[in-house]
């Protein structure tokens, strides 16, 4: 099973550059979205048919052209559960799952911390996303977390690993990391290259991504009754239809 997850920061600016000709050449079964920016309704949902991926599914925030997830399905699954029933996490669409018979995957999309506010709003999100999924853990045991995170785990994670103070690579984000990851997780990715230098994000100023100065925040974060499942996980740094690129795991199943 092929499972790809892609903040494209924006869905219809990402199809004006190309998105869907690279979802029929990556030709995933599911791929997660993050950040769409769009309602469904504002979306010509024959271009995801005719790729291939009849079952779509989007869970849009209240707030047009903001955050946002969708996933994006060849086989019908099980089961489809929007949000979390946690209202401050799902007013902004953050949350999306989908069930099959042998995995669930939910594309999830953490706050970034932008400001004080937000800050706030992000280790809120963080605590109650922690709870949720410790839980959901006892009843789907083999669980795929995929996204953007908004968070740099180690210093190999980030360009400058000696940056300070800045939201993403915070020392409480970094713990919070590490803990969801021991609470049950695998980070796909790091496990299988333990000292390769990747990234999934880089600024729009300063050409950062012509200079690779990144940061990886996108993971594809798998439970552990699944972990001699991991095939394959790549950053897929060659697609450019956002600022960030997607990533893809492949599990054996």
């Amino acid at each position: 099973m092929k499972i790809a997850s892609y903040n494209v920061n924006g869905i219809r600016a990402a199809i004006n550059k190309g998105f869907i000709d690279w979802l029929q050449a990556t030709n995933p079964d599911v791929i997660c979205l993050q950040e769409i920016k769009a309602m469904e309704d504002q979306l010509d949902l024959e271009l995801f048919t005719n790729a291939g991926y009849e079952y779509n599914y989007w869970f849009s925030a209240q707030k047009k052209g903001y955050s946002g997830v969708a996933i994006l399905c060849k086989k019908e699954p099980n089961h489809i559960e929007f949000g979390t029933g946690i209202e401050s996490m799902d007013f902004e669409g953050r949350n999306l799952r989908v069930d099959y018979d042998k995995v669930s995957v939910m594309s999830m999309y953490l706050p970034s911390g932008t400001n004080d506010a937000r800050l706030s709003h992000k280790f809120e999100y963080m605590d109650l996303i922690h709870n949720y999924l410790n839980e959901l853990q006892n009843e789907k045991p083999n669980l795929v977390v995929c996204g953007d995170y908004n968070i740099c785990h180690e210093p190999i994670d980030i360009h400058n690993p000696k940056m300070k103070g800045v939201s993403g690579y915070l020392p409480e984000e970094r713990e919070w990391l590490g803990n969801f990851i021991d609470s049950g997780f695998i980070d796909s990715f790091r496990h299988l290259h333990p000292e390769k230098q990747e990234f999934s994000w880089w600024s729009y100023r300063a050409n950062a991504r012509a200079n690779n100065k990144g940061w990886r925040l996108d993971y594809a974060m798998v439970s552990e009754p699944l972990q001699e499942k991991i095939k394959r996980s790549v950053i897929l740094t060659e697609a450019v239809h956002s600022d960030h690129c997607p990533i893809l795991l492949e599990l054996d199943l």
